[in-house]
C-alpha cells in the first residue's frame, strides 16, 4: 500500500471512487481542492490509499493557519462532513497515521476529523454539532403531509402569499439575501467569488433557488448542492421582507419539491449546533438530530478548540457586528470568514 498526494491527474480516479463509495459525501468531492485554493489561499492535502494502481481510501485535508483564530488541519475545512473512507481498517489505519504525522510536521494545534459516525472512540468529540437527514417520498403532495401540522401552515402562508421559486444562473440575487442575513446573525459573511467559484466548479451540481414576492421583489435565496439521491442545501438566507411571508419556510420546501422531481430519496437539512434557532427550525419540519462526531488529535494544545458564536467570548463581537452597515460587513467580512473553515 502506498499513500499518494492527490494532483489533477488524478482527480477523475478520486471522484470515481467518491461516487462509488457508500461512506463519502458531496464533500469529499475533489472539486472541493479548487475551491479552497481558489476561494481562500489554503493550502490543502488530498491523500489517497493506493494498491496495485487502484484507490482503496481517501482523506481530503485542508491547513488553516490562522493568527486570529487556530493553526489547524481539518477534514475537512468549509464543510460539515469528512474524514477517512476507506476500504478496510489497514487502509483507514494508514491514512489516519499519515495524516497526524501531516500534522505534526505542519505544527498545527490540532486535526480535526469532521465525521458522522464514531471512528477513533479513544480521541475527544465536540459534543456539538448534530445533523438532520431524511428520507423523502415519491410526491410532492406526500412530503408536504409528513411534515408537522405547523410547520406546514407556514409553507402554505407563503403560498398564499403569492411567492415563487426561480432558479438562478448567477449568485447576485442569492448573494443580497443570503449576506443580510448572515450579518443579521453577527457572522461574518464569505465573499461573492466564493460562491460564484462553488458554481463555476460544482455546475448543475451546485444549484441557486431565489424566493421572490408577486411585486418581484427578492424574498431569499439558497444554495444547494446534489450528490447522488441526495439535494443539500447548504447556504440561505431572507432579507427583512421574509419574515412577514414565511420566506425561508416555502424557500426550504420549494427545495424539496423540486428535487422530488429531480429523482432525489433523501433531504440533508445539514449541520445545526444543539440548542440554536436552526436546530428548532428543522426540529419543526419533523427531522430527527443525528451527532456528527468531530474527532481531534491535539498537538499543542489540551482543549478542544470552541471557535463558534456560542462561545460568550465572541459576545460583544456579535452584538457589533449585527449592527454593521450591509455594504461594510460585505467587504470585511470575508476577510475573517476566510479562516473561519
Amino acid at each position: 500500500m502506498k499513500i499518494n498526494l492527490l494532483d489533477d491527474q488524478q482527480t477523475s480516479l478520486w471522484d470515481d471512487y467518491v461516487e462509488n463509495s457508500t461512506e463519502a459525501s458531496f464533500f469529499h468531492k475533489a472539486g472541493w481542492r479548487e475551491v479552497i485554493r481558489h476561494s481562500f489561499g489554503h493550502k490543502s492535502y488530498y491523500l489517497y490509499a493506493e494498491r496495485q494502481g487502484n484507490i482503496t481510501g481517501i482523506l481530503p485535508l485542508v491547513h488553516v493557519n490562522s493568527l486570529l483564530f487556530s493553526n489547524s488541519l481539518s477534514s475537512t475545512a468549509f464543510c460539515v462532513y469528512g474524514g477517512v473512507v476507506a476500504d478496510d481498517q489497514e487502509t483507514a489505519a494508514a491514512l489516519d497515521r499519515k495524516a497526524c504525522e501531516l500534522a505534526a510536521e505542519l505544527g498545527v494545534d490540532h486535526l480535526e476529523m469532521r465525521n458522522k459516525t464514531q471512528k477513533t472512540p479513544e480521541r475527544p468529540y465536540k459534543e456539538l454539532y448534530v445533523t438532520f437527514r431524511k428520507a423523502l417520498h415519491d410526491s410532492a403532495e406526500e412530503n408536504l403531509q409528513a411534515i408537522p401540522r405547523k410547520q406546514r401552515a407556514m409553507i402554505r402562508k407563503g403560498i398564499k402569499a403569492g411567492l415563487r421559486s426561480e432558479i438562478d444562473d448567477d449568485v447576485e440575487r442569492f448573494y443580497k439575501a443570503y449576506s443580510e442575513s448572515v450579518r443579521n446573525l453577527g457572522t461574518p459573511v464569505f465573499s461573492r467569488k466564493y460562491f460564484q467559484i462553488l458554481k463555476d466548479v460544482f455546475k448543475q451540481d451546485c444549484e441557486i433557488l431565489t424566493v421572490i414576492d408577486p411585486q418581484d421583489r427578492l424574498i431569499s435565496g439558497v444554495m444547494s448542492f446534489y450528490f447522488k439521491d441526495e439535494v443539500l442545501p447548504y447556504y440561505g438566507g431572507g432579507t427583512a421582507l421574509a419574515r412577514s411571508v414565511q420566506g425561508n419556510d416555502f424557500m426550504y420546501w420549494e427545495v424539496m419539491r423540486r428535487a422530488v422531481d429531480k429523482g432525489c430519496k433523501l433531504f440533508d437539512y445539514g449541520r445545526s449546533k444543539q440548542g440554536t434557532g436552526s436546530y428548532r427550525f428543522k426540529k419543526h419540519w419533523g427531522f430527527e438530530p443525528e451527532p456528527l462526531f468531530y474527532e481531534y488529535h491535539l498537538l499543542k494544545t489540551d482543549d478542544l478548540p470552541d471557535i463558534n458564536p456560542l462561545n460568550p467570548k465572541y459576545r460583544l463581537f456579535i452584538a457589533a457586528w449585527k449592527r454593521l452597515p450591509l455594504a461594510v460587513s460585505q467587504i470585511v467580512g470575508p476577510w475573517l470568514a476566510k479562516d473561519l473553515g
